[in-house]
């Protein structure tokens, strides 16, 4: 804080966060120190205001087939700027111009899950994620790429062949799944014996 004319009996603070509650004291200074500060003033809260922090670690994926799970990390109460608090989640296919927009009104809400049954497996979406109060909407986070959930192999393994290598035991070979839509990204695989 700036040092006040002994003459001036009033300040302006400036650089307060919006919308939290704030005590003050004075304390009076000369040429051989400074005095005891005064009592604590009353707590005084600051008008509320558009926040201006979005979420950090916006990504997501996985979930379900014709699911797009998008995640962040939820904003703190002291960066929420007032009432009203929640998420404006923006996303649309890789590609599109049009976004689709969805509010989230939980302050404490970190995943947001769309559903449509015309998405496709592993499909990329532009997503973005921002921040809203009763006095407006906010920041929006940058751009990141969320892929839709995937679908179970859609494609068997090719090439499969066996060698026999002794009287209990026989050696499988086949060729791996390329990863690509129709696949997603191969987890393990299932050998059945049939006879």
């Amino acid at each position: 804080p700036e040092v006040i004319n002994g003459r001036t009996h009033k300040a302006t603070v400036v650089d307060l966060s919006p919308w939290v509650e704030h005590e003050f004291r004075v304390v009076a200074s000369n040429s051989v120190g400074i005095g005891e500060p005064s009592r604590p003033s009353a707590l005084l809260k600051t008008k509320a205001a558009v926040p201006v922090v979005a979420p950090t670690n916006v990504s997501g994926g996985g979930g379900s087939r014709s699911e797009l799970v998008i995640t962040w990390e939820p904003v703190s109460e002291e960066l929420q700027n007032g009432e009203g608090f929640g998420y404006v989640i923006m996303f649309r296919p890789l590609g599109s111009a049009t976004w689709t927009k969805a509010v989230v009104a939980s302050v404490e809400s970190s995943k947001y899950v769309y559903r449509n049954e015309s998405i496709s497996p592993l499909s990329p979406f532009e997503v973005k994620v921002g921040v809203y109060n009763n006095e407006g909407e906010g920041t929006l986070s940058s751009i990141c790429i969320v892929y839709s959930g995937e679908d179970e192999p859609q494609m068997a393994p090719g090439a499969v062949s066996a060698l026999s290598v002794s009287a209990a035991e026989v050696e499988l070979s086949w060729q791996p799944l390329a990863w690509n839509r129709h696949t997603g990204r191969v987890l393990g695989y299932e050998v059945s014996l049939g006879w």
